[in-house]
């Protein structure tokens, strides 16, 4: 069974608990303390950065290369030139083989439902809960709502409406 019959609970975690004798298995990675971004997920983060620095970076230089003198306005346009294409082209590669190459994050396995047999009751103990059958739904019946239910307080207003006038 994966469901309570009754409520519907979910009993795959009731199953490792049993399975273990009340302990939850641990993940390795939470053993270690691995808390740390994958490869990809670090690569994919040097590449926004190197393309997000090329945003800032190559308009100064370009700004600088207009206003500079002479032989330094080669020098900062060649130096936007280069920081353009390293910034902007490197960034995209680098996320993209990041995205393509690098490893992803760990796959946690995934325990599956180990079949289990029930701890034994010891005999000294009685059992939790009374059989199902002391307690039988067939006698249940829907209580009649008159009988729970005080009468309105605009009743005694509503048959005072109802009575005819008296008439002199």
């Amino acid at each position: 069974m994966r469901f309570c019959s009754r409520c519907g609970f979910a009993l795959e975690g009731i199953v490792h608990l049993l399975a273990h004798g009340g302990m939850l298995p641990l993940v390795p990675p939470l053993l270690e303390g691995e808390k740390g971004r994958s490869p990809r997920a670090k690569g994919v983060r040097q590449g926004a950065a190197l393309f997000l620095l090329g945003i800032l970076i190559v308009p100064i230089l370009a700004i600088m290369a207009s206003f500079a003198p002479g032989r330094l306005e080669d020098v900062f346009g060649f130096f936007a030139a280069v920081s353009a294409i390293i910034c902007f082209v490197g960034g995209l590669l680098r996320m993209l083989f990041a995205a393509i190459f690098e490893q992803g994050a760990p796959k946690y396995p995934h325990f599956a439902a180990t079949s289990f047999s029930p701890a034994a009751v010891p005999p000294a103990r009685a059992p939790a809960l009374p059989p199902a059958s002391v307690n039988p739904a067939s006698q249940w019946r829907r209580p009649d709502t008159a009988e729970i239910q005080p009468h309105s307080v605009t009743d005694s207003t509503t048959q005072l409406l109802e009575r005819e006038p008296k008439r002199d």
